[in-house]
C-alpha cells in the first residue's frame, strides 16, 4: 500500500481512551504493526507532545483511530469522543486520520498479554493498525 504519493504508509494507531490511549507503529510494507507505550489522558485529553514526538519520530504520513462500535453497528458513547480526538489530531498535526472498527481489540488484547492492563492498550493499538492495514489494501 503507498499514498497517493507514491510513499509507503506509515501510520500511528490510537486506541482512544479516557485515562490511557494506546499507540502502535504500522508501515504497508509488510502489513505489520508494533505496539507503543501508552499515552496518558487526562479526560481524554492526551499529552500533545509526546504524540509530537511520535509523529517525527517515525515520520508518519496516517493516523488511525479505532472506531468503538456496538455490535449491532451503532456507534457507542465513546465513538463521538474517539472521532473528536481524530479530528484534533489531524487539525493538529496537519495529517489524514482515518478509522479502523476496534470491536473485541481490547479483549483480544487482554487475552493476548495475559491481562496486563498495561500492556493491552499498546495490543489493542497494534490490532487496529493491523486491521486497517489488511482491509485497506
Amino acid at each position: 500500500m503507498v499514498d497517493a504519493t507514491g510513499s509507503v504508509v506509515r501510520l500511528l494507531a490510537f486506541d482512544y481512551g479516557l485515562k490511557t490511549i494506546g499507540v502502535a507503529i504500522g508501515q504497508s510494507v509488510t502489513g505489520s504493526a508494533t505496539p507503543l507505550p501508552p499515552i496518558r489522558a487526562r479526560n481524554g485529553k492526551p499529552n500533545w507532545t509526546t504524540i509530537a514526538g511520535l509523529i517525527r519520530e517515525w515520520d508518519v504520513n496516517l493516523l488511525v483511530i479505532g472506531l468503538p462500535l456496538n455490535m449491532d453497528d451503532t456507534e457507542s458513547d465513546m465513538s463521538a469522543l474517539a472521532r473528536k480526538f481524530a479530528s484534533d489530531l489531524s487539525t493538529r498535526f496537519s495529517l489524514p486520520a482515518t478509522f479502523a472498527d476496534e470491536r473485541l481489540t481490547s479483549r483480544e488484547a487482554l487475552a493476548q498479554t495475559q491481562g496486563d492492563w498495561e500492556k493491552s492498550h499498546g495490543v489493542a493499538a497494534m490490532l487496529i493498525a493491523e486491521s486497517y492495514l489488511r482491509y485497506v489494501k
